[in-house]
């Protein structure tokens, strides 16, 4: 464990909690979903950095039930919206509804209104629609008519799929709002001794819900004992050395691979890589950040933030390429 009195805010009381609490959400998470470590990597470190995330893969891959695992194990409100090209913005937000009894408008509120939104195959809403969640993902509230509503003041968390494969129908996620979310996630098939796990627990009636492990309060504490983690000037150096050779890649890595970036990543990734490493740390029993906590999380932070020009897609060189580039290349302090 990595407890250390001499550099870190956290209680040995809060420390001990936390690795309680992780252990019983990484359980309860393991006994529902098959594999896709990743996935449940990038889940908890959202639940833990209050942060929202965007998950690409084809169908069938445990998106859905992963964030719902999630929501169930801490007996928090889940919802779920599975957006289509004629979802409205008042669908997932809410609308005012006319009372002829009253004579007046009332307000009926969305689900986009729980502890954790599910928003499905999000790229198949319209333009409009996913703009509707901007506002609720940047500032925690939704605007009806002239009032403005509130999230959960607790835990208020946006986990949005994406299929890659499907082009008929689909609206790609602007730069404006995939910027908003903390950390997108990849993921991919499970090898053949995850398939049959899967199998011999579907025999067995194993995805069967289960009861709560612990509550919505349990995720407010663990936020703010994420917060308290150490972060030494030199790692805060080191991230915004990794963000700023995203913008101008040519000094780090060469003209011709500098060539590929369109466009680099925004002071948001900082703030990312900042509240993502502390709980990468705290997640690897720590209570102080190390240069590896900040490489862990450098593909999920950056994956979605760095646009790449066509040249890149015709010379087949991933997003993940340049990030594992700058990563090597950059001095670790």
């Amino acid at each position: 464990m990595g407890y250390d009195t001499n550099q870190s805010n956290v209680s040995k009381e809060e420390f001990d909690y936390s690795c309680e609490m992780i252990g019983k959400l990484r359980g309860y998470f393991e006994n529902v979903v098959v594999g896709q470590k990743n996935l449940e990597t990038s889940l908890l470190t959202a639940v833990l950095a209050d942060g929202h995330v965007l998950i690409e893969s084809v169908p069938g891959l445990a998106k859905t039930t992963a964030a719902k695992a999630i929501a169930e194990a801490v007996d928090g409100e889940f919802s779920r919206i599975q957006c289509t090209p004629d979802l409205l913005p008042g669908d997932i937000i809410g609308t005012q509804v006319y009372n002829r009894e009253t004579s007046k408008f009332e307000t009926v509120l969305g689900p986009v209104f729980a502890n954790f939104v599910l928003l499905d195959e999000v790229n198949r809403s319209s333009a409009k629609t996913q703009s509707a969640m901007l506002e609720a993902m940047q500032e925690h509230q939704v605007t009806i008519g002239t009032q403005s509503y509130n999230m959960p003041e607790d835990v208020f968390i946006v986990i949005a799929t994406q299929n890659p494969i499907e082009q008929e129908g689909t609206y790609p996620l602007s730069e404006a709002q995939t910027d908003r979310f903390m950390i997108k996630e990849v993921i991919t098939y499970p090898i053949a001794a995850e398939e049959v796990e899967i199998l011999n627990r579907i025999e067995k009636h194993a995805f069967e819900k289960r009861p709560a492990v612990m509550t919505i309060k349990d995720i407010d504490r663990l936020q703010d004992i994420t917060e308290k983690v150490y972060v030494d000037e030199s790692i805060k150096w080191y991230i915004s050395a990794i963000v700023t050779a995203t913008r101008g890649p040519a000094r780090l890595l060469g003209e011709k691979t500098a060539a590929y970036v369109k466009m680099g990543a925004s002071p948001r990734a900082s703030i990312a890589f900042l509240r993502t490493a502390k709980a990468t740390a705290l997640l690897n029993g720590r209570t102080y950040v190390i240069p590896e906590d900040v490489k862990q999380m450098a593909r999920a932070v950056l994956r979605h933030r760095i646009a790449l020009n066509y040249s890149a897609i015709a010379d087949k060189v991933s997003v993940e390429t340049i990030i594992d580039a700058i990563i090597s290349t950059l001095k670790v302090p």
